[in-house]
């Protein structure tokens, strides 16, 4: 994936001139560089790397008196569904990007690439050859304000033949191997270094807490059995940097307050007269948890600890920035007793997440979650690796992330099944359609369907699945129906991009999750399983989904001898309920089936 071609070179160029040119702009060294008549190959050692030639030296640099041109090397046979979208405004909004992408196919997953440049990368993989190459066509030099998009293919390694399948590279595995964790992995092989502790510090303070020739830093990580991360370089001029900690809770919490104390002493010494607030840095998907209720979660945590907390704004939101800043004020010792509270009920957010996409996995088989960018905002639902704010982080192989869709910076940490080992149930028959009647705020119907309906069709378009609003009931309606027909996997993505649709849209504040009432028809046969002996079943489902589940007695069926079945909750919890009760139907369906065959058969057992 990192080969590059470069070409019109003059007859005179050597190898020599192209290694010297690498090195004046400031690109590594490649580690092969094969030298043909006006025309090279030349091999990366990193796709950033490889990101950072091109747009540095393609169409810029004179060499022996001839412009060269760079571009990725990419074979026609290995020309399939994969293209590299470079040069996009780091402020484009995820639903506009992916509202552009899905005018020329269906778009099976984006990533987004970590680069030094400031404008965004996006590797796009879509569902077939020609929607790709049809993306190419139009997409290249497509102006969004005073950008020009830069387009190329890149090597689906899915499509290469077995024999040109990466090699292994020297003392690694290829990367095609990378992060080869297996199902139930992230709970038996977890890295000690979990859930990292983001916080954001003042510029001013970074030497001080590295220390001259690293000391300070050093003995923190030392005293506390901690990674520590200081991204100092990235977001030059920026005000405050990100400082990443890597370790247990409690390691984590002990380099924090040593991280604080540094940067009072040296506030003391400089006689910084403003206080210094403790600011950590939380996933955006997270925060509801974090804020709870009404804002309960949030206040108790205030007032245990006597401190001051508030969050940012939903709208500092960009691509390149899924985090919100939480900042604590108070004194050093009360900001430190919110800093353990606020990452408790953080990583407790993340376990459920991480728990719900096992599940989700094990419950639709063959869904590919890593090809789901559920939220129309884009982002990611579980929160970042540790990296600077939008970049990726130099940390291990690359293990599956449920939501990875949207941001590579999730490569790195979690230890999560990977797509690939998902199983695949082969069926010739087409999967099963579901209708679910899903009752949104009447205030967000105009935001969801959009200008001239372009939302909601995009949305029916990347989903694969049909949506329907039915008019008002009444004027004062607070609810309006939406009827989201399509299979299992439509349904997780029409319904995850509807929820985060009403969170970026602000229908819910800040202090609060999404959370809608959804209704799906049973056979009456089944109602009574759902329910169980007792209300067993459904307090089950209830206990296990964290989803209310309500069927309704006294139902008359339908024309269809069907009954509702009403489902509220965020979306894990609805969608974990939903296929849990779609199990309780099937079964019940084939047990019909099998009495129904038996009762058939029994002429010929009586003979």
């Amino acid at each position: 994936m990192n080969k590059l071609y470069v070409g019109n070179l003059s007859p005179s160029v050597t190898i020599e001139d192209l290694k010297e040119l690498f090195g004046e702009r400031k690109l590594p060294v490649a580690d092969q560089v094969l030298l043909k008549s006006g025309y090279a190959f030349v091999d990366f050692p990193d796709q950033n790397s490889a990101i950072k030639a091109i747009d540095t030296l393609s169409g810029k640099v004179e060499l022996h008196g001839k412009v060269i041109e760079v571009d990725y090397s990419v074979p026609k046979k290995l020309r399939s569904r994969k293209i590299q979208i470079r040069n996009i405004p780091p402020h484009l909004q995820w639903e506009v990007l992916d509202g552009l992408l899905a005018q020329y196919g269906t778009v099976e997953n984006v990533e987004q690439v970590n680069t030094d440049t400031e404008t965004a990368v996006v590797n796009v993989t879509y569902a077939t050859k020609e929607e790709a190459k049809d993306a190419i066509e139009k997409l290249t030099g497509h102006q969004f304000e005073d950008y020009s998009f830069k387009v190329s293919y890149i090597v689906d390694m899915d499509a290469a033949p077995p024999d040109q399948a990466p090699r292994t590279r020297r003392g690694g595995r290829s990367s095609r191997d990378q992060g080869g964790s297996q199902p139930g992995d992230y709970g038996s092989s977890r890295s000690r270094y979990e859930f990292p502790l983001r916080i954001l510090v003042p510029t001013q303070f970074v030497g001080a807490i590295i220390g001259k020739e690293g000391l300070t830093i050093k003995n923190v990580t030392k005293q506390t059995q901690s990674k520590v991360d200081i991204h100092r370089k990235e977001n030059a001029g920026a005000a405050e940097k990100p400082i990443t900690i890597h370790s247990t809770p409690d390691g984590c919490s002990s380099a924090c307050r040593m991280i604080l104390d540094i940067m009072q002493k040296e506030a003391n010494e400089t006689k910084t007269t403003e206080d210094i607030p403790l600011k950590i840095l939380a996933h955006n998907s997270l925060v509801g948890r974090l804020i709870g209720k009404e804002g309960r979660n949030l206040k108790k945590i205030e007032e245990d600890t006597g401190t001051k907390i508030t969050i940012s704004s939903l709208h500092e939101l960009t691509i390149y920035n899924p985090e919100r800043t939480v900042t604590v004020k108070g004194t050093l010792e009360d900001c430190c007793k919110a800093e353990g509270e606020i990452m408790k009920k953080l990583r407790e957010a993340y376990e459920n997440d991480i728990a719900a996409i096992n599940q989700q996995a094990n419950l639709i088989p063959g869904l590919n979650l890593n090809a789901l960018g559920i939220f129309s905002s884009g982002l990611p639902v579980l929160p970042p690796a540790a990296g600077p704010r939008g970049a990726m982080p130099p940390v291990g192989p690359a293990g599956y992330n449920p939501f990875f869709s949207h941001s590579s910076h999730l490569s790195g940490l979690y230890r999560v099944p990977p797509g690939s080992a998902i199983s695949h149930q082969h069926s010739q028959q087409a999967p099963e359609q579901e209708v679910v009647y899903l009752f949104i705020p009447t205030q967000a119907v105009g935001a969801l369907i959009g200008k001239k309906g372009q939302h909601i069709k995009q949305l029916a378009h990347f989903a694969g699945a049909s949506l329907k609003i039915a008019p008002a009931e009444h004027p004062d309606s607070k609810d309006r129906m939406l009827t989201v027909t399509g299979n299992a996997e439509a349904q997780f993505k029409a319904q995850g991009r509807i929820f985060g649709k009403l969170k970026e849209e602000n229908f819910f504040s800040a202090k609060e999750e999404v959370k809608l009432e959804t209704h799906i028809k049973v056979p009456s046969s089944a109602a009574g399983r759902v329910i169980g002996k007792g209300g067993k079943t459904v307090n089950e489902l209830q206990n296990l989904t964290s989803a209310e589940v309500i069927v309704p007695r006294d139902q008359t069926p339908d024309e269809n001898d069907e009954v509702f079945v009403k489902i509220s909750g965020h979306f894990f919890a609805s969608q974990t309920a939903q296929r849990k009760i779609r199990e309780i139907i099937q079964q019940v369906k084939q047990q019909e089936q099998k009495h129904q065959q038996g009762t058939g058969m029994s002429p010929h057992h009586s003979k």
